[in-house]
């Protein structure tokens, strides 16, 4: 599969060749683009890793929006648009993948950072007073993403109905992480999955005082937003790991968090609720 790697420069190139009347979907530059293009996510992904999965994975699903949305209405639309728009309409199944995809991806790489991050200290008691400690957090959610079996990503979500009550939960292949888009969230691994049980959002574990009651919490009900997320696609991780290297990948992805941008997610959730805006939207930074 990797023999068709591309180099930097390449991929640079392929992601400019889009012809210009369908570039309305565009590759979002991160915060620290030439820095991971020139190094990698130091102590991460090596450069070629990081050209793989951002440059090149990100530049396919902008072509690909642009090529099923070209010379449609769909074509000034955001990929979080199209993947609220679409989220029930089985028949735009390929249209909600790719908008979903270069969503959730973008979301990992825009919450790493190429040195090791402090939690602002407002945020560490917010953390604190909910997970126990961040260390617990920390255990729980990499035990979470290892035991993933199958591509997709793993979030930190805060609820919006229980004050104090933060989720980890998992969307596997392109599901979407939102409230509104639950009818797609592809949340279950269907090996494991009790097919008596409803379908929905299935939390892999809660925090905080109301944790308990987790299990009674109504699937698709729940007003849950991301603030984190890991990618768990093996074609992130593998290149530079090898088949049994997932666990040390998530391990050095805990220290090239952000903590600046979470903490940022975290606080646009919580003006979210303070305002009561009911419109259900993303955090507005994918493009």
């Amino acid at each position: 599969m990797f023999s068709r790697l591309m180099r930097p420069q390449s991929a640079l190139r392929a992601a400019s060749a889009i012809p210009k009347r369908r570039a309305l979907h565009v590759v979002p530059q991160l915060t620290y683009q030439s820095q991971f293009n020139d190094n990698g996510v130091e102590g991460l992904l090596s450069n070629d890793a990081f050209d793989w999965s951002w440059n090149q994975y990100q530049s396919l699903m902008v072509e690909k929006l642009n090529l099923m949305t070209q010379d449609t209405p769909d074509a000034e639309l955001k990929p979080y648009e199209l993947m609220f728009k679409y989220s029930r309409h089985a028949e735009m199944a390929s249209v909600f993948n790719h908008a979903s995809m270069a969503h959730n991806n973008h979301f990992f790489f825009n919450c790493l950072s190429p040195v090791q991050t402090q939690i602002p200290a407002d945020f560490e008691k917010d953390i604190n007073d909910t997970c126990s400690s961040v260390e617990s957090l920390k255990l729980d959610f990499l035990a979470t993403a290892n035991a993933m079996f199958g591509p997709g990503f793993v979030w930190l979500g805060k609820n919006l109905e229980r004050e104090g009550l933060m989720h980890i939960f998992c969307t596997y292949n392109a599901g979407s992480p939102y409230p509104a888009t639950y009818a797609r969230r592809q949340s279950v691994d269907m090996a494991t999955h009790n097919r008596d049980a409803p379908l929905g959002n299935q939390y892999a574990g809660s925090m905080g005082a109301h944790s308990a009651n987790q299990r009674s919490l109504a699937p698709g009900a729940v007003d849950v937003h991301p603030i984190l997320c890991v990618n768990t696609w093996e074609h992130v991780w593998l290149m530079d790991y090898g088949v049994a290297g997932k666990a040390e990948y998530l391990e050095r992805w805990w220290n090239r968090i952000n903590w600046e941008v979470v903490h940022d997610n975290f606080r646009a959730v919580n003006a979210r609720k303070r305002s009561g805006t009911s419109r259900e939207r993303t955090l507005d930074f994918t493009r």
